[in-house]
């Protein structure tokens, strides 16, 4: 386990994420927002086991976990923390059937605390200005904006910053 808070777990992704990993990157309204794109069952197949081989990768900077609900012993999601540039970037994505339940901002403040923990002097999260529920997310856990910019799709983003 990496971290976990009040319904949520954290912890490394395994080669049984498969099924909720590819549901997860395969749908379009959860990566409307996001880089990438949807792809197909081996795509998602061939990048879970690239993730998984980051984690035994010496001075790796790009972590990928899973989160698993507590209860149900579930896979609902994943959270990153990669290196972007200087900076530490966190983000998060949820299968499309756990929104709206309060899961984006508790794994947010997790993050935080992790983050913390971690003694990481600031985090990054860029957000595209039309996912109004993740900048509200980052501005109630006290983030602050420090750029806006249009992003390589051509949407207007905006990075937000949290001093540790």
């Amino acid at each position: 386990m990496i971290f976990e808070t009040e319904r949520l777990i954290v912890r490394k992704l395994i080669i049984d994420d498969l099924e909720g990993f590819h549901e997860l990157e395969s749908n379009s309204n959860v990566l409307k927002y996001a880089t990438g794109e949807v792809k197909n069952f081996l795509d998602n197949k061939k990048e879970l086991n690239d993730l998984l081989k980051k984690y035994d990768k010496k001075n790796n900077n790009f972590w990928i976990y899973a989160v698993e609900n507590k209860l149900r012993k579930e896979f609902v999601g994943t959270v990153a923390l990669v290196k972007d540039g200087a900076d530490d970037e966190i983000g998060y994505r949820f299968l499309e059937k756990y929104w709206n339940n309060g899961f984006g901002l508790e794994i947010c403040k997790g993050l935080i605390s992790y983050c913390k923990k971690l003694k990481k002097p600031k985090i990054i999260g860029y957000v595209v200005d039309n996912n109004i529920a993740s900048a509200k997310i980052l501005k109630k856990c006290n983030f602050i904006v420090v750029d806006e910019f249009v992003n390589d799709n051509n949407l207007k983003e905006t990075k937000y910053q949290l001093i540790l």
